[in-house]
């Protein structure tokens, strides 16, 4: 009864914090733009962790944590966007987890506590509140809620007071009480307000309260004489088709095939050699990329499975040498496919989609390089799957500093039959829909553009103008603030007002 009494006001205290992060969330983003608020938010959900875990500080490193959650944070500086808010609340469940004791010490098994953590937090709030029911009835319900209600009397009452007395004593915060319109503030009582506030309370919760479901329960031992003669049968099966006889002969069809592809794509990729009729360069370039990146990734898939760490077949020299030169050989397809990408870019211009084309093979690429790293150093699965998340973590953090807008942009605008006399015209109306990091580009194809603007052309002079105004509407707010685009203002700042092309202004009567 004493523990649980004494446990109260720990609940009532996080959902105090709680309901001041969710008033400060309303006062952030309800109708507001996002930017640079959300990095302070993000500050200060770590300064509740903070509070909320005193005992954490008992550990002489602490320090490191706040650190490297801040290094963490820096993207939503940057630029809001779904990696860096993605990488932001990774990084937030790993410190919340961190400070309550719970987190593990592998990349690996830490990569699957934020996936658990992600399932679970959507109904943390509401385990808690049940189990804190439960708990209140079979131990006395009423004393307890009187309890937890009475712990807030006292200071709030107090406070009331001496707000009283210093709106008396101070004309200023007179002031501010009389501004208070209590029929105002009932209008602000709206459906959607109240259900803003709860997905913020449920989300805030699952940090102050960090806890992991439990998936995985005991499952009951066979038999003794039923799993002997099962593990008979497996053994003999796994024997026939994924023994060392049968994987020495696998890999070497699979070199086979992989030297033809490697041979053929030096000779028409790298060699330059004619193609067969009916075939473009474009073709062979797009239809090659992404099976050859499912091949890798096949690849990759078969060595972990037939060189397990301490079988048989890992032991084997020569099985371990035709393993090298197959995983070469997937790098150097890898690299094909990045090199068949770029001629495909080459004639068909940059988007999104090629971009990330371009990282996922370059992660692919060390992939397979970690994988013959594992072989060679005899480490386990778990650190090659370490490895590869430490990499993702890596590659994800970096680009959130890229403006990738900004850089198709200007790829397709310097690549495009308008500007070089070669290539495809340019998709000026995909650039206007990559957003405001397009602007200098767009202003400079614009520009080059000059009387000779075509009617499409015209037609998006005429809007880009108006984009402008409603970007600079939005960034008129503090809310709104990051460093992306905060360097874009000083730029279009910079270069006045946009160039419109002479061929849309009005035409005048008799020409």
């Amino acid at each position: 009864m004493t523990t649980l009494f004494s446990a109260a006001p720990s609940y009532c205290s996080r959902f105090g914090v709680a309901m001041l992060l969710a008033a400060l969330a309303d006062f952030l983003f309800y109708g507001q733009p996002a930017g640079i608020t959300v990095f302070l938010f993000a500050l200060m959900i770590a300064a509740a962790v903070v509070a909320v875990h005193p005992a954490a500080f008992s550990d002489g490193r602490v320090w490191l944590k706040p650190i490297a959650l801040l290094v963490a944070l820096l993207p939503l500086a940057e630029n809001v966007s779904t990696l860096s808010v993605s990488i932001a609340l990774a990084a937030l469940v790993v410190f919340a987890l961190s400070l309550s004791g719970r987190l593990r010490h592998s990349i690996a098994r830490i990569a699957g506590q934020i996936v658990l953590f992600g399932l679970a937090a959507p109904f943390r709030f509401a385990n808690d509140f049940i189990r804190w029911r439960r708990t209140a009835r079979r131990f006395g319900g009423r004393r307890i809620r009187l309890a937890a209600i009475a712990v807030w009397v006292m200071p709030l009452t107090l406070s009331a007071v001496f707000l009283a007395l210093f709106g008396a004593a101070n004309p200023v915060i007179d002031y501010w009480l009389s501004l208070i319109d209590l029929v105002r503030l009932l209008d602000l009582i709206q459906l959607a307000r109240i259900a803003f506030w709860l997905f913020v309370l449920a989300a805030v919760w699952a940090f102050l309260r960090p806890r992991l479901p439990r998936l995985v329960r005991r499952i009951p031992r066979a038999a003794p004489a039923v799993g002997a003669q099962a593990e008979k049968t497996a053994t003999t099966i796994e024997d026939i088709l994924f023994g060392k006889a049968a994987i020495l002969r696998a890999l070497i069809a699979f070199n086979i095939l992989f030297a033809l592809q490697t041979a053929l794509d030096a000779t028409y990729l790298w060699g330059g050699a004619a193609l067969p009729d009916g075939l473009s360069y474009a073709a062979y370039a797009h239809r090659g990329a992404y099976p050859l990146i499912v091949t890798a990734l096949l690849a990759a898939g078969f060595v972990l499975a037939a060189l397990r760490p301490g079988s048989e077949t890992s032991a084997d020299p020569l099985i371990r040498r035709l393993v090298y030169a197959w995983v070469a050989q997937n790098i150097m397809l890898v690299v094909s496919s990045i090199l068949r990408l770029d001629l495909y870019i080459g004639i068909y211009a940059l988007t999104y989609w090629r971009v990330a084309a371009f990282v996922w093979m370059g992660l692919v690429a060390a992939g397979l390089a970690l994988i013959i790293a594992r072989i060679a150093l005899g480490k386990s699965n778990e650190w090659l799957l370490s490895a590869n998340l430490l990499t993702l973590s890596l590659t994800l953090y970096a680009g959130c500093f890229i403006n990738f807008a900004a850089t198709i942009a200007n790829y397709n605008v310097d690549h495009s039959l308008e500007m070089t006399g070669q290539g495809i015209p340019l998709d000026a109306w995909y650039l206007r829909s990559l957003g405001p990091g397009a602007f200098p580009a767009l202003d400079r194809f614009l520009e080059h553009q000059g009387k000779t603007a075509a009617g499409t052309v015209r037609e998006l002079a005429g809007v880009r103008g108006s984009d402008e105004i409603w970007y600079r509407t939005i960034q008129q707010s503090w809310r709104a603030w990051s460093f992306r685009d905060w360097r874009l203002l000083r730029t279009l700042d910079t270069k006045g007002p946009p160039v419109i092309p002479s061929a849309i202004e009005p035409s005048m009567p008799g020409r």
